[in-house]
């Protein structure tokens, strides 16, 4: 076999793995926003663990391998772990109300970890970026509480968003949206992802006879934010001179890389919560 057909067999073999990888992910994804109770709860207890894991490892000293992977995997671990204690203490105690306040506090404590393993320039990052996995969380549990429509609905905006800008990008091209932070955005890719959140906001309403039409309004608002939180990434994977987050999902790179615009999507869901409705009672309850 040539050299040329070397390449070509290798392209498609990593075509492949990135298809299946992407299914999975898709399937996994969309499965945790369908579910609820102690699976929801669960699931995103881990998803935390993960983040917060790879967060550890790009703001550590990637100089010293490892005393940065220590640093990063016990971060992962107590996060996923002080996460679990604030969502699943209300399940397992079977009790009305949020978790307690012990549980709480238990969420500074990777906080703290993830401090003291981060390069002295790069701590704030950490819990910068921490503060934002936490409220992307929060804001999958607001919406799913308010139902399944809703949910799928914002997750639905950041796949339109970002596969229309894709798809708009590679076609027309044109002046770029950020190049020094990621430079294969452009502006009609932006746009494109904006417009496609106000139709796919539309289809919504009209599948579901709702008379919901605010949602054509926030719609492109959840677009910008899910395109913020990729926008966002980027810029931290620059700024310590990586490509991926992590290896962890073949072909895809890491969790954050695969979940940072749908992070920025749900976290805008959660300020927006407690922005304008800070006297609801808190979707950590149970009852």
């Amino acid at each position: 076999m040539t050299k040329g057909g070397d390449r070509t067999g290798s392209r498609w073999g990593d075509l492949r793995t990135r298809v299946v990888s992407g299914v999975i992910l898709a399937v996994l994804g969309f499965g945790l926003l369908a579910s609820s109770g102690v699976v929801l709860r669960a699931g995103l207890s881990v998803l935390v663990g993960l983040m917060a894991w790879e967060l550890a490892r790009l703001t550590g000293h990637l100089d010293e391998p490892e005393r940065n992977e220590r640093h990063a995997g016990l971060t992962g671990l107590v996060a996923g772990l002080a996460s679990a204690g604030v969502l699943l203490t209300p399940v397992l105690m079977d009790r009305a109300g949020p978790a307690p306040v012990f549980a709480w506090a238990g969420l500074m404590v990777p906080m703290v970890i993830g401090w003291m393993g981060a390069a002295p320039r790069n701590r704030w990052l950490f819990v910068l970026f921490m503060l934002g996995i936490y409220g992307a969380a929060f804001g999958i549990l607001v919406t799913r509480s308010n139902g399944l429509a809703l949910t799928f609905w914002v997750a639905g905006t950041v796949v339109v968003t970002d596969v229309l800008g894709y798809f708009a990008g590679r076609r027309f091209g044109g002046p770029k949206f950020w190049p020094s932070i990621s430079p294969k955005k452009t502006w009609s890719g932006t746009v494109a992802g904006w417009i496609g959140a106000v139709i796919w906001a539309l289809i919504v309403v009209l599948v579901t006879g709702s008379d919901a039409w605010w949602m054509l309004a926030v719609g492109p608002l959840i677009a910008f934010a899910g395109q913020a939180g990729d926008i966002a990434e980027s810029w931290l994977k620059r700024r310590v001179g990586v490509k991926d987050s992590s290896n962890l999902i073949p072909g895809h790179g890491g969790v954050l890389d695969r979940f940072d615009a749908m992070a920025g999507a749900f976290l805008l869901i959660g300020l927006g919560a407690l922005l304008l409705a800070p006297g609801a009672p808190l979707p950590l309850s149970v009852g």
